[in-house]
């Protein structure tokens, strides 16, 4: 997405999750707690993937966009699907998006990352620019 800035990835952290529950420090009944409304998200408004997931291998994850922001007011923490985005975008200043993988068989579920959408991230292209020029010396 054009306006999509700020991005923070979560895979090293994934992968630190991964690697204890692998190992057995962690048990797969603390990282397989999805919610209930976390798993209906999922199902209504999810992005399916073609990955598997890494816990029980039987299941595709499937990726939840949940929107955060001032403007939104009681839209904020509302599941939304990936097609939403761009248009709320261009209507928005700005808001925060956090992404969430999840698998519908065994309740797996990871922040996989966050960014900043909105208008404010627009940049001005050149023709925007040499037009205010040519207004401004009017």
């Amino acid at each position: 997405m054009r306006t999509q800035r700020q991005v923070v990835d979560y895979s090293l952290q994934k992968r630190a999750v991964l690697r204890d529950v692998y190992s057995g420090r962690v048990g797969t009944y603390e990282v397989c707690d999805a919610s209930p409304y976390l798993k209906s998200a999922a199902r209504f408004h999810g992005e399916p993937t073609d990955e598997r997931c890494p816990i029980c291998r039987r299941e595709n994850l499937t990726r939840v966009h949940y929107i955060y922001g001032d403007e939104l007011k009681q839209s904020a923490g509302q599941a939304r699907t990936l097609a939403e985005l761009p248009v709320l975008a261009m209507t928005l200043r700005e808001f925060q998006v956090y992404v969430v993988e999840v698998c519908a068989g065994c309740s797996w579920n990871h922040l996989v990352e966050q960014y900043l959408l909105g208008r404010d991230g627009l940049v001005p292209t050149e023709a925007d620019e040499s037009g205010r020029r040519r207004e401004a010396r009017r």
